[in-house]
């Protein structure tokens, strides 16, 4: 085909290929800024160009025939490697600039990454941001971001892993529950209390494993033990769960970045610690971290956000004053 007949073709071969990763005409018609009837009309056109099936519909679900696999697979090397060269000539002019398309957990966004991102647009007037929250797992490569803030324990190898700084989970409940319920002295004794449980990638699993710290120098080998929780309220959400210990409805695992400081209560009770001397294993995850799917290059401005948050973040999770001086830009 010559190439004045190939470059009418070349918006809709690219159209393909993003179908492909999204699955979802309305995905596709959203992350390219199209209506949904003109991608599905396009890739009507293209089909009737190529002389062949393409795209499989259905009422649930849109996927590839074999040719458009085949055609696919050959075509998205070659995109990447376009937007990747486009990138990095952009990049050698000016200050970073463009759209970034990041996702966090709605917590973690809402009380402690929202007000660096604000900072950071202040910073880099060039640069826009579409901020997505949610506590799902989210494939940053099918779903078109570019970043994504996680708490982990283990980092995707497939992915480049910025570490942004240490969290952990804490075990809470209310004064007033502790009052009427007792105090746990070992974590067997949690199976007699009402559990809050997150719904998160361990579906809310029914048993926490504790391990004792270390006391001192001394540290007593294998002081791990498993107990079953029943469950008062599980949720995927751990502001909801926040709530409910705040409102003393039982004992439960919140990260640390979402234990309320003192000056958010408006005059309740803070939370207490329960079992300090233990310490809940492989819940939450132990790091933050900026995690993107590996490629030859990064854009400048996910660069710039990356070296922003790492020094926002490792000068302390609840300082917000610690962030980058934005006066000095």
């Amino acid at each position: 085909m010559a190439s004045d007949q190939l470059s009418p073709l070349l918006s809709d071969l690219h159209l393909l290929t993003v179908l492909s990763a999204t699955r979802s005409f309305t995905e596709t018609a959203r992350r390219l800024g199209l209506s949904k009837a003109s991608a599905s009309m396009r890739i009507s056109e293209l089909e009737r160009q190529a002389g062949v099936s393409l795209v499989r519909r259905t009422t649930r679900s849109v996927g590839l025939t074999e040719a458009g696999q085949q055609l696919v697979d050959e075509l998205q090397p070659a995109f990447e490697r376009i937007s990747e060269s486009y990138t990095a000539v952009r990049d050698l002019v000016g200050s970073p600039r463009g759209l970034i398309r990041l996702t966090a957990p709605v917590a973690l966004g809402r009380q402690h990454l929202a007000p660096r991102v604000a900072a950071f647009l202040a910073r880099y007037p060039e640069i826009r941001i579409d901020l997505e929250l949610t506590d799902r797992f989210v494939n940053l490569a099918q779903e078109g971001f570019d970043l994504a803030v996680r708490h982990t324990s283990k980092p995707p190898e497939t992915h480049v892993a910025w570490a942004l700084c240490e969290t952990r989970s804490v075990l809470l409940a209310s004064a007033d529950y502790l009052a009427r319920r007792g105090v746990p002295r070992h974590p067997s004794e949690l199976a007699q209390h009402d559990g809050l449980l997150y719904l998160g990638g361990q579906r809310g699993q029914a048993q926490w494993t504790f391990a004792r710290l270390p006391q001192g120098r001394r540290r007593l080998q294998d002081e791990r033990v498993g107990v079953n929780i029943q469950a008062k309220l599980r949720a995927n959400n751990s502001e909801v769960l926040r709530e409910a210990l705040l409102a003393g409805l039982g004992i439960g695992l919140l990260p640390d970045f979402s234990v309320p400081a003192p000056e958010a209560l408006a005059g309740r009770a803070p939370l207490v610690p329960v079992l300090p001397d233990w310490q809940v294993q492989g819940f939450f995850g132990d790091r933050i971290y900026a995690l993107r799917p590996w490629s030859p290059q990064v854009p400048a401005a996910v660069q710039a956000l990356v070296a922003f948050l790492r020094e926002s973040f490792q000068a302390g999770l609840h300082d917000l004053s610690a962030a980058p001086d934005q006066s000095a830009s």
